[in-house]
């Protein structure tokens, strides 16, 4: 079976040299040459999610390719461009890995890569960082030879599998945090077992673990759910709370714009109090003990907090706790099972055809992005789980 699997891997490795012979335009093909490469040749899975193109640095400029998990960033040029020419980049003359370097050396210490590829569609030429001199002391092959220098790029797919493991662990453990969580903030509702409490919890936590997420996928900045609740004391984090689902659900056009000096320390709910002219201390009073409802947009979402449960929020919002990185209800493998057949594998094959097209310019394939991320960002799913009565639980949550 092995020997089956390696060959087809040879042929597929044959048909890709061929096909990109004697062709290849830095801007035009890059996505396309790599997306193929890793996908039909490498074996790589859901490339259009693992792979970035036109990464943007510090150094005002950006990296043609990034591949996270492998630590590894490619510097694409055109076929014939001479790799070993140095040639003013940013004011500095630096050859093609040079000009890699630099842009790696500006990411963050956990984002730097331990390999960086120099490619021209007919000579690749990996550098592994972790030698005396990187820059010349490098593997090469042409197109042609891939079929039998294809190991060398098996790096490039093998870390997957430690990520799917990574994930695996850490959807046991976030799953173990955030029944945790579940069970302090249900003991702080009046009426914890009605279906308005319910349901109420059950929006909560998803929230608070949006608000995780996205500082982990780029949509906030860094630690910036922990740094917005740390100075806030506990008699306030109720409200707290509730001013920022309020501002994250309006539109962006909609927000309060003095939001920019939370960024100074300006708790976002003095901020507001301020922008009112005075203070409310009867927010909380006026709605304390009601039964949370459904269209409340967050205001009854919320119960008091003890100092315990609100510690226990802030500490999992803290920039050293790794459970929530990444993470997921049940395992990746499993949630795959079921969204890719109901809509995933439609939408990657859509982006996939959009990147790989051949013949398009740069001008219109940036206009077919354009559109398809704002299709992406009109979709809207269901999850019954949470629609169910005889559903909502800690073990919904949890599973669904």
């Amino acid at each position: 079976m092995a020997d089956q699997t390696q060959a087809a891997r040879k042929r597929a490795a044959k048909e890709f040299a061929q096909k990109w012979a004697g062709r290849g335009y830095e801007k035009g093909h890059t996505s396309s040459f790599w997306l193929e490469l890793l996908r039909d040749v490498v074996g790589m899975e859901d490339v259009t999610t693992n792979v970035r193109f036109e990464n943007r640095t510090t150094e005002r400029g950006f990296i043609d390719v990034v591949i996270r998990d492998a630590k590894t960033v490619i510097e694409q040029k055109s076929l014939g461009v001479d790799l070993d020419k140095a040639e003013m980049r940013q004011g500095v003359a630096v050859t093609p890995f040079g000009q890699a370097k630099r842009y790696a050396d500006s990411l963050r210490n956990s984002e730097r890569p331990d390999t960086i590829i120099v490619c021209d569609f007919d000579r690749f030429r990996i550098h592994d960082l972790d030698t005396e001199h990187p820059e010349r002391d490098y593997e090469e092959f042409r197109l042609a030879e891939l079929p039998e220098q294809l190991h060398l790029l098996d790096f490039l797919h093998d870390p997957q599998r430690e990520r799917q493991r990574r994930e695996t662990q850490v959807s046991l453990d976030a799953g173990a945090l955030i029944g945790k969580l579940y069970d302090l903030l249900r003991a702080q509702y009046l009426d914890p077992d009605s279906e308005e409490s319910m349901h109420a919890l059950n929006v909560l936590c998803v929230r608070l673990v949006y608000l995780l997420f996205a500082e982990d996928a780029g949509l906030f900045p860094k630690n910036a759910f922990y740094h917005y609740l740390k100075p806030v004391p506990t008699d306030r984090a109720r409200t707290a709370l509730k001013e920022l689902f309020a501002y994250l659900n309006d539109k962006p056009e909609q927000r309060d714009p003095l939001r920019r000096e939370r960024a100074q320390g300006v708790p976002l709910h003095q901020r507001r109090a301020v922008r009112r002219g005075r203070a409310d201390p009867t927010a909380d009073a006026r709605d304390h003990g009601r039964a949370p409802g459904r269209g409340e947009r967050g205001h009854g979402l919320v119960p008091d907090l003890s100092h315990g449960v609100r510690r226990r929020v802030r500490v999992h919002a803290e920039p050293r706790d790794p459970a929530f990185r990444g993470m997921h209800y049940t395992s990746p493998q499993n949630i795959h099972r079921l969204i890719d057949p109901l809509f995933l594998d439609k939408l990657k094959a859509e982006l996939n055809g959009l990147l790989t097209a051949q013949g398009v310019g740069d001008r219109k394939r940036r206009n077919e992005l354009t559109r398809f991320h704002d299709k992406i960002a009109g979709l809207r799913f269901l999850d019954p789980a949470f629609m169910r009565k005889s559903d909502v639980s800690r073990d919904t949550l949890i599973c669904a």
